[in-house]
């Protein structure tokens, strides 16, 4: 993309707000689109996609093998102009494959630091929950901080920095369960489901007609953002209006999980943080102008699943956490504005 005011794909730091949100969400929708040249259905997870990304936030995404959910990463990278890196997570992977080490160099005599894949702006994390937890963590503090330590020095990663992580259904063999403390640096959980009946028959018809075996091509793709555009539509984002009642109703949806019947551990304050962003990052992916309560309201489940517990019976029982969640969505009251 040029740095042109005049380039309909760039957001033009010098315009009035105004026009600087109404280009910053043709450039969203504009990305929306062009995701689903590859990625056939899955409309809430491409916008959850999105969503992170504007909000600046990491994204989560469960569902069984085959559902296209490294297909949709790649599909936002091929569209990005920054630096991209995949990590394809294994039961032997170790902390140093990720984030780097020190190696030592004959010529010079000394030690030299050589950057893992995290130094990057896209991350896939492909089947994370492959690797056993002491790998897991090795995100931690790049997923927080923005930095890795190596070695004693604090190393920044590039802005802007997002990790994408797809995995399978923990019930599946050779999986391991996220550590609570990673699952909450996630700022959304993306569930993908199977397609429907029209959208598989579209997704068939596609791939067949293919040379490649069983996935859809990304090739065709337009670049639409370079890293410089990603952190305006963050800035952007971030100073949307917000009235204090829909301040207020993201914290009581979060606050109502600590106490609410059925759920034995509730979110904590990263997800009334979450809500607020994301609904904000939902507003501009919309073409709004101000945050309603429904852009809180159509992200909580993204950002409420992964940070609560069923109780054991109800787990037991085989209760959804969605369908807890709901029923929460249903009774704690919207402000009307």
């Amino acid at each position: 993309m040029s740095d042109s005011p005049t380039d309909p794909n760039s957001v033009n730091p010098d315009a009035p707000p105004n026009n600087q949100r109404q280009r910053a969400s043709q450039l969203a929708q504009a990305l929306r689109h062009e995701l689903h040249k590859a990625v056939i259905g899955q409309h809430d997870v491409v916008d959850g996609l999105l969503t992170a990304l504007i909000a600046g936030g990491h994204v989560l995404v469960e569902g069984v093998p085959g559902l296209g959910k490294t297909l949709l990463v790649r599909a936002l990278a091929r569209c990005f102009g920054g630096d991209f890196a995949r990590i394809q997570f294994t039961p032997d992977l170790m902390p140093s494959d990720i984030t780097g080490h020190a190696i030592y160099d004959m010529a010079s005599e000394q030690f030299k630091l050589r950057k893992g894949p995290v130094f990057t702006n896209l991350l896939l994390a492909d089947e994370i929950n492959r690797a056993p937890a002491k790998t897991q963590a090795a995100l931690l503090e790049v997923m927080q901080e923005r930095q890795v330590t190596l070695e004693g020095r604090a190393l920044a990663a590039p802005q802007p920095f997002l990790v994408m992580a797809t995995q399978n259904p923990i019930e599946q063999e050779g999986t391991y369960p996220l550590p609570e403390a990673e699952l909450d640096r996630f700022m959304l959980m993306l569930r993908m489901d199977y397609p429907q009946a029209d959208e598989e028959l579209t997704l068939v018809r596609q791939v067949t007609r293919s040379v490649r075996t069983d996935i859809l091509d990304v090739s065709g793709l337009r670049v639409l953002l370079q890293a410089k555009d990603v952190q305006a539509l963050q800035k952007i984002a971030s100073d949307l209006p917000l009235d204090d009642q829909v301040l207020d109703y993201a914290v009581r949806l979060a606050r109502a999980t600590r106490s609410w019947p059925g759920l034995a551990l509730g979110a904590g304050p990263r997800a009334s943080i979450a809500l607020v962003r994301c609904a904000r990052a939902r507003a501009l992916l919309r073409g709004g102008d101000f945050v309603v309560p429904d852009d809180v309201k159509g992200c909580a489940l993204a950002v409420l699943r992964h940070r609560v517990r069923l109780s054991p019976e109800l787990d037991i029982e085989g209760t959804a956490v969605d369908q807890l969640l709901q029923q929460l969505l249903e009774q704690i009251a919207a402000p009307r504005l």
